[in-house]
């Protein structure tokens, strides 16, 4: 399969800041974003973003540096994007659900040229701040605006200091560095190019329609790649109106459909499941909605089919922030039929199963490890050359995950060749649990797994075995991770054994955990 493409990397065809300019331009007076009721016109917007971005390049960031955000969802945060995009910089959203401990390890790792800090976060970035061996500038991002905070630029990295040199920005410069848990349990910072995201929403546009008449509501955190690349950008491509909140309350989203008569949302099963749960969700006002996706994990038929009987047919995907996110989708009008099935692949995008033990691709209806090429593919993890080729083997993204293809070309995940669990929409590595538990003294073994929840999709259940004559309960090993992991990593079920289940090669027989976990429940 090939891809039709034009211009070239040089000319900045697909470059994503100018989507805000050309915009401006169409409609300068239209409203781009409504955040918690404060608005901001497309022409507002656009001025603002530019004028950062004149303020970063006067002082002295060029293409290929890198600025880090702690914040939460805001028109700032919106205006520090495009004014990245056009001066070339990648911006790097950071978590602000992690430990200081956490996003120090981090800062060192993406080494970034500023640090923008929102106000509400500023005890959480100077602990972070204090904690790096290479802290980089500061600036406030704030309700006033980040135009006047910039500081100079202070080279932190060998290619930075050799040579800086302003210039047009390219379609393979870096947009967005998102972080995803990988398999080996640290973090890793995926880098989506203006080239990746430009085919990513060109391809959302062509397989959902959203218009400049649309009201997109986006709850989820901007540190995520789909608070972006899901509805988000193409929103403020097409000239829609973003209602862009802070965080996920049921109450009030069904009460901001209504009201603001959103005609488009994205979200994770877990807020489908809670918003389904709310007193409210019987009577209220979903007329407006025309398009509802879900990704993040799969969803449960039966939710599914409450909100079909409320009149909105959710549209299920199947994603990863390597792939832009975006990869497969299913239409509602398949759903009924597909229980459990995540769909066909979006335009511009291939896919295909191998076997996981040969490699060999399979042809027709099977069962293998599912692969992704196209021209959203990420350009790699920053700075891990062999974490990236691992992962890009051949030129196509290897998934991890194990799927099957009907007769019809649809897909269906079936499980995780790597060991991650996904709760509440955030991917979790077992690995970076298990070393921070190994680090307690009264430790000698831990395996942790994710289990099925009925809210969460998955928990994760840590199975712990005490040093020699040592005592342990489940309470002390979560107290002992608290303020190491965030919270939301930490195992719901904490199951204290003697010893944990073996094959005749010694490796942990993982499946057993997940049954024990099943059959269990709580802490034991």
């Amino acid at each position: 399969m090939t891809f039709a493409t034009w211009g070239s990397a040089d000319d900045g065809s697909h470059t994503v800041g100018r989507w805000l300019t050309d915009r401006a331009l169409q409609d300068p007076y239209a409203t781009a974003i409504d955040d918690r009721g404060v608005t901001i016109s497309y022409g507002a917007l656009a001025g603002r973003a530019d004028a950062l971005a004149e303020r970063l390049r006067h002082a002295g960031y060029v293409p290929g540096d890198r600025v880090a955000t702690l914040t939460g969802n805001s028109i700032d945060h919106v205006v520090a994007f495009f004014a990245c995009a056009q001066a070339g910089l990648a911006l790097v959203p950071l978590s602000w659900r992690l430990t200081a401990g956490e996003l120090a390890d981090l800062l060192d790792r993406v080494a970034p040229a500023l640090l923008l800090v929102e106000d509400e976060y500023s005890a959480l970035g100077r602990d972070a701040l204090a904690r790096t061996t290479d802290a980089p500038p500061v600036a406030e991002l704030g309700t006033t605006g980040v135009e006047a905070g910039v500081p100079s630029c202070v080279a932190r990295t060998g290619e930075q200091s050799e040579v800086r040199v302003l210039r047009p920005v390219r379609d393979d410069d870096a947009l967005l560095v998102i972080v995803t848990s990988g398999s080996g349990g640290r973090p890793k910072p995926v880098v989506l190019t203006h080239a990746s995201c430009f085919w990513n929403n060109l391809a959302l546009g062509q397989a959902v329609e959203i218009t400049s008449s649309d009201v997109v509501l986006a709850t989820l955190p901007q540190f995520h790649v789909a608070a972006w690349n899901v509805q988000p950008l193409l929103a403020w491509r097409t000239g829609a109106t973003v209602v862009l909140e802070r965080s996920f309350q049921p109450s009030r989203v069904l009460s901001l459909i209504a009201e603001r008569r959103v005609t488009a949302m994205m979200g994770v099963p877990t807020q489908y499941h809670l918003l389904a749960e709310d007193p409210a969700f019987a009577t209220a006002d979903l007329s407006s909605l025309r398009t509802a996706m879900s990704g993040g994990s799969a969803m449960p038929y039966a939710l599914w089919r409450r909100w079909a009987d409320r009149g909105v047919g959710i549209t299920q995907g199947y994603g990863l922030t390597e792939a832009g996110p975006n990869v497969l989708l299913l239409r509602p009008d398949e759903a009924a039929d597909n229980p459990g099935s995540v769909g066909r692949p979006y335009p511009y995008v291939e896919v295909g199963l191998r076997d996981p033990d040969t490699g060999v691709d399979l042809v027709g209806p099977g069962t293998g490890e599912l692969w992704v090429r196209g021209p959203s593919l990420c350009a790699g993890y920053l700075f891990d050359p062999e974490a990236t080729s691992a992962a890009l083997a051949g030129g196509r993204l290897l998934t991890g995950d194990l799927a099957t293809r009907d007769a019809a070309g649809r897909y269906r995940i079936v499980d995780r060749l790597k060991d991650l669990y996904i709760s509440g929409g955030e991917n979790i590595a077992p690995a970076e649990i298990e070393t921070a538990i190994a680090a307690h003294p009264l430790v000698a073994e831990v395996a942790v797994v994710g289990v099925p929840d009925d809210v969460w999709g998955e928990v994760g259940a840590a199975f712990v075995v005490p040093a020699s004559g040592a005592a342990l309960t489940a309470d002390e090993i979560r107290s002992f991770l608290r303020g190491t992991v965030a919270s939301f990593k930490i195992p719901k079920y904490v199951h204290v054994r003697a010893e944990l289940p073996r094959n005749a090669l010694g490796k942990i027989v993982r499946p057993a955990l997940h049954a024990d976990a099943t059959k269990t429940g709580g802490d034991r």
